[in-house]
C-alpha cells in the first residue's frame, strides 16, 4: 500500500475544488477563471522566489483564493490552479508529476475557453 504525503493529498483536493469549479461553469464562466488564472500568473511574476522557494508566490495567489472563495467566485479556481502549478513546478513534491498532468488539463480547458466566444 502506498502512502500519499499530506501536502500531496492537500494538493490534490484543491485541485479536485477547481477542476471541478472550472468543469460546473459555463464559457463565460470558464473565461472569468482564465482571466484570473492569467491575473495569479502575472501577479507571480513580480514576486520573488525567496531563497529558490515559490512560497511566496503561493501564498500570495492563496490570499486571493481566499478572498473569492469566500465571495463564493468561482475565480478562486483560477488563484488555486496558478498555486498549485508553481508549487508542482518545483518538482519536490510527492507525485508531482501526476498533479502537473491534472493541472495542465486544466489550464488546457481555461485557455481553450478563451477562444470561444459567447452568444
Amino acid at each position: 500500500m502506498t502512502v500519499v504525503p499530506d501536502e500531496t493529498a492537500d494538493m490534490l483536493m484543491a485541485l479536485l475544488f477547481a477542476v471541478r469549479k472550472i468543469v460546473d461553469s459555463g464559457v463565460e464562466g470558464k473565461q472569468h477563471i482564465a482571466k484570473t488564472y492569467r491575473e495569479a500568473r502575472s501577479l507571480m511574476t513580480t514576486i520573488d522566489r525567496h531563497g529558490g522557494s515559490a512560497r511566496p508566490r503561493i501564498e500570495a495567489c492563496l490570499q486571493h483564493f481566499n478572498v473569492h472563495k469566500n465571495a463564493d467566485d468561482a475565480a478562486a479556481a483560477g488563484w488555486m490552479i496558478a498555486a498549485i502549478e508553481e508549487r508542482v513546478s518545483e518538482r519536490n513534491l510527492y507525485g508531482w508529476r501526476r498533479l502537473k498532468e491534472i493541472v495542465d488539463a486544466a489550464v488546457h480547458e481555461l485557455l481553450l475557453s478563451e477562444q470561444l466566444s459567447v452568444h
